[in-house]
């Protein structure tokens, strides 16, 4: 339970840092909501998983995941190029979490 947790918060993670980015300096009502909601229930999921599992790798893969929905997303509206190596490091990113994850 405790990784399924983490993943979703690993999610949640990439909504609140696109919301934070849509708020302009938390100027903006809407994206502000959704960053402090995102933020609140992220954070609180990575404190559930490390009820389980080491803090280390769970902040890893949390970052991880969210690192990586964030930038595909932002590649996906134009928001960030997309590139070859952008790919390849992406790619490299969801190997390392899932690493963590069999090596656990």
């Amino acid at each position: 339970m405790s990784w399924i947790i983490l993943v979703l918060s690993g999610v949640l993670e990439a909504v609140w840092a696109t919301a934070l980015g849509r708020s302009k300096g938390l100027s903006r009502l809407v994206p502000s909501l959704v960053f402090v909601v995102g933020l609140g229930a992220s954070m609180a999921g990575l404190a559930y998983a490390t009820r389980d599992l080491p803090v280390g790798t769970a902040y890893a893969v949390w970052v991880g995941i969210g690192a990586v929905l964030t930038i595909l997303y932002a590649m996906l509206t134009g928001q960030e190029s997309v590139s070859t190596l952008k790919i390849v490091f992406l790619t490299l990113i969801v190997g390392s979490v899932i690493g963590l994850k069999l090596a656990h």
